[in-house]
């Protein structure tokens, strides 16, 4: 049984905001990481770059004007193949990002719905492992100040 080939990674990025030690999180609605829940996010448009993804993705999914995007994490995410369905390859770019602390966050475009959550939260939910990660590691710079 041959092994399917791999794209070539697509770019992609997600943008982290914070609000009272909670993380905004969506749940896809969409493939490859449907009912998932994950940070605001997604796939590059043509000629833009990984932070005004992260910006443009935001707004997109949650409604939130998103600001000053600094670059936290990357990731080569791949997934699916035969029984997981056609396989997926993302470069994806993980930004902290402002956004104004009192806007409401409303699900928008492929997202199911929003919510804040805080880290032990996340623990309980289906989450990518980047999300996760990233969660725990902002958590632990936090305590570490």
């Amino acid at each position: 049984m041959r092994t399917p080939m791999r794209p070539s990674p697509e770019p992609a990025s997600s943008a982290i905001v914070e609000r009272d030690g909670r993380f905004l999180l969506v749940r896809r609605r969409n493939p490859p990481a449907a009912d998932l829940y994950a940070f605001p996010g997604g796939r590059a448009e043509a000629g833009e770059t990984p932070a005004e993804t992260a910006l443009r993705e935001l707004y997109e999914e949650t409604g939130l004007q998103g600001s000053n995007p600094r670059l936290y994490a990357v990731y080569d995410l791949k997934s699916g193949g035969v029984e997981d369905g056609p396989p997926s390859h993302f470069m994806l770019s993980v930004f902290l990002v402002d956004a104004d602390p009192v806007s409401p966050a409303m699900a928008a475009s492929d997202a199911k719905e929003v919510g804040w959550f805080s880290l032990d939260e996340i623990h309980m939910l289906p989450a990518p492992p980047s999300v996760l990660e990233c969660a725990e590691r902002l958590a632990r710079e936090r305590q570490s100040r």
